[in-house]
Protein backbone atom coordinates (compact mmCIF):
# COMPACT_ATOMS: atom_id res chain seq x y z
CA UNK A 1 0.00 0.00 0.00
CA UNK A 2 1.56 3.17 -0.77
CA UNK A 3 1.43 6.31 1.15
CA UNK A 4 0.01 9.80 0.53
CA UNK A 5 1.76 11.80 -1.22
CA UNK A 6 2.45 16.02 -0.49
CA UNK A 7 2.68 17.90 -3.85
CA UNK A 8 2.66 21.89 -4.14
CA UNK A 9 3.53 24.10 -6.75
CA UNK A 10 5.67 27.24 -6.06
CA UNK A 11 5.16 29.65 -8.75
CA UNK A 12 6.92 32.25 -7.13
CA UNK A 13 9.97 30.07 -7.11
CA UNK A 14 9.16 28.18 -10.39
CA UNK A 15 9.14 24.61 -8.74
CA UNK A 16 6.71 22.18 -8.03
CA UNK A 17 7.87 20.09 -4.85
CA UNK A 18 6.59 16.37 -3.96
CA UNK A 19 7.08 14.98 -0.58
CA UNK A 20 6.56 11.30 0.64
CA UNK A 21 7.06 9.25 3.94
CA UNK A 22 8.76 5.85 2.58
CA UNK A 23 9.04 2.88 4.99
CA UNK A 24 12.53 1.54 3.74
CA UNK A 25 15.67 2.77 4.62
CA UNK A 26 17.36 6.18 2.76
CA UNK A 27 20.13 4.11 0.90
CA UNK A 28 17.81 1.25 -0.84
CA UNK A 29 16.16 4.40 -1.85
CA UNK A 30 19.40 5.95 -3.26
CA UNK A 31 19.75 2.69 -4.59
CA UNK A 32 16.91 2.72 -6.41
CA UNK A 33 17.46 6.11 -8.27
CA UNK A 34 20.78 5.51 -9.41
CA UNK A 35 21.10 1.81 -10.26
CA UNK A 36 19.66 0.93 -13.97
CA UNK A 37 17.84 -2.04 -13.07
CA UNK A 38 15.88 -0.73 -10.60
CA UNK A 39 14.94 2.94 -12.43
CA UNK A 40 13.21 0.70 -15.20
CA UNK A 41 11.10 -1.00 -12.67
CA UNK A 42 9.63 2.16 -11.47
CA UNK A 43 10.56 5.44 -13.61
CA UNK A 44 7.37 6.44 -15.17
CA UNK A 45 3.53 5.98 -15.12
CA UNK A 46 2.55 2.22 -15.09
CA UNK A 47 1.80 2.19 -18.71
CA UNK A 48 5.73 2.91 -20.18
CA UNK A 49 7.92 0.76 -20.32
CA UNK A 50 10.86 2.81 -19.36
CA UNK A 51 14.71 2.26 -20.88
CA UNK A 52 18.07 3.56 -19.29
CA UNK A 53 20.15 4.29 -22.40
CA UNK A 54 22.66 5.94 -20.34
CA UNK A 55 23.48 6.22 -16.32
CA UNK A 56 27.03 7.69 -15.61
CA UNK A 57 26.80 8.76 -11.97
CA UNK A 58 29.77 11.35 -11.29
CA UNK A 59 29.40 14.55 -11.67
CA UNK A 60 29.31 16.07 -15.40
CA UNK A 61 27.53 12.26 -16.14
CA UNK A 62 24.63 12.07 -18.38
CA UNK A 63 21.30 10.00 -18.03
CA UNK A 64 18.81 8.66 -20.43
CA UNK A 65 15.97 7.15 -20.17
CA UNK A 66 13.17 6.06 -22.79
CA UNK A 67 9.53 6.16 -21.97
CA UNK A 68 7.76 3.51 -24.38
CA UNK A 69 3.96 2.82 -24.74
CA UNK A 70 1.69 2.01 -27.10
CA UNK A 71 4.31 2.55 -30.11
CA UNK A 72 6.02 5.50 -28.98
CA UNK A 73 9.02 6.83 -27.42
CA UNK A 74 9.25 9.57 -25.02
CA UNK A 75 13.05 9.94 -24.33
CA UNK A 76 14.47 12.15 -21.22
CA UNK A 77 17.87 12.95 -20.62
CA UNK A 78 19.94 15.42 -18.16
CA UNK A 79 23.58 16.10 -16.39
CA UNK A 80 24.09 15.00 -13.29
CA UNK A 81 25.51 18.53 -11.08
CA UNK A 82 25.29 17.05 -7.51
CA UNK A 83 25.87 13.81 -6.12
CA UNK A 84 25.63 13.71 -2.11
CA UNK A 85 25.23 9.83 -1.24
CA UNK A 86 22.79 8.71 -0.07
CA UNK A 87 21.53 12.14 0.88
CA UNK A 88 21.16 14.13 -2.11
CA UNK A 89 20.97 14.27 -6.25
CA UNK A 90 20.59 17.01 -8.54
CA UNK A 91 20.68 16.75 -12.18
CA UNK A 92 19.15 18.73 -14.72
CA UNK A 93 15.86 17.47 -16.41
CA UNK A 94 15.10 17.74 -20.26
CA UNK A 95 12.07 16.37 -22.26
CA UNK A 96 14.30 15.68 -25.37
CA UNK A 97 11.77 16.38 -28.17
CA UNK A 98 11.51 19.04 -30.43
CA UNK A 99 9.59 22.78 -28.44
CA UNK A 100 10.58 21.22 -25.20
CA UNK A 101 14.37 20.48 -24.62
CA UNK A 102 14.65 24.08 -25.08
CA UNK A 103 13.31 23.99 -21.89
CA UNK A 104 15.47 22.34 -19.26
CA UNK A 105 14.78 21.74 -15.78
CA UNK A 106 16.44 21.01 -12.51
CA UNK A 107 15.19 17.79 -10.89
CA UNK A 108 16.61 17.73 -6.91
CA UNK A 109 16.11 14.26 -5.02
CA UNK A 110 16.58 14.69 -0.91
CA UNK A 111 16.56 11.87 0.89
CA UNK A 112 15.89 12.32 4.82
CA UNK A 113 17.02 9.01 7.16
CA UNK A 114 14.14 9.82 9.74
CA UNK A 115 15.63 6.04 11.85
CA UNK A 116 13.93 2.98 11.54
CA UNK A 117 14.05 2.44 8.40
CA UNK A 118 12.42 5.16 7.35
CA UNK A 119 12.97 8.14 4.77
CA UNK A 120 11.39 11.47 3.75
CA UNK A 121 11.70 11.88 -0.08
CA UNK A 122 11.24 15.06 -1.09
CA UNK A 123 11.79 15.94 -5.09
CA UNK A 124 11.86 19.51 -6.50
CA UNK A 125 11.64 20.31 -9.88
CA UNK A 126 12.85 23.57 -10.89
CA UNK A 127 11.84 25.34 -14.06
CA UNK A 128 13.37 28.83 -15.96
CA UNK A 129 10.27 30.02 -16.59
CA UNK A 130 6.64 30.52 -15.26
CA UNK A 131 5.32 29.25 -18.35
CA UNK A 132 6.80 26.35 -18.86
CA UNK A 133 6.04 25.21 -15.24
CA UNK A 134 2.36 25.78 -16.10
CA UNK A 135 2.36 23.69 -19.39
CA UNK A 136 4.43 20.84 -17.17
CA UNK A 137 1.34 21.20 -15.08
CA UNK A 138 -1.22 21.15 -17.32
CA UNK A 139 0.18 18.15 -19.04
CA UNK A 140 -0.98 15.52 -16.58
CA UNK A 141 2.99 15.53 -14.86
CA UNK A 142 1.24 15.53 -11.57
CA UNK A 143 -0.69 12.23 -11.83
CA UNK A 144 2.28 11.00 -13.70
CA UNK A 145 4.74 11.42 -11.25
CA UNK A 146 2.88 10.60 -8.20
CA UNK A 147 1.75 7.02 -10.05
CA UNK A 148 5.83 7.09 -10.52
CA UNK A 149 6.42 7.68 -6.26
CA UNK A 150 3.51 5.16 -5.92
CA UNK A 151 5.76 2.66 -7.81
CA UNK A 152 9.40 3.43 -6.29
CA UNK A 153 7.56 3.25 -2.59
CA UNK A 154 6.08 -0.38 -3.94
CA UNK A 155 9.29 -1.41 -5.35
CA UNK A 156 11.71 -0.41 -2.09
CA UNK A 157 9.00 -1.46 0.35
CA UNK A 158 8.47 -4.78 -1.09
CA UNK A 159 12.62 -4.99 -1.29
CA UNK A 160 13.06 -4.34 2.17
CA UNK A 161 10.22 -6.25 3.54
CA UNK A 162 11.95 -9.49 1.73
Amino acid sequence: MTSSSQMRVNESELEIVLEREIAAPRELLWKAYTTPEYIEKWWGPRKYETVVVELDLRVGGRWRYLNRAAGKEHPFTGVFQEIVKPERLVTTFVYDVDGARDFPGLDIAIFEDLGGGRTNLITKSKFATLESLRQTMSSGMEAGWVETIDRLEELVTREHNQ
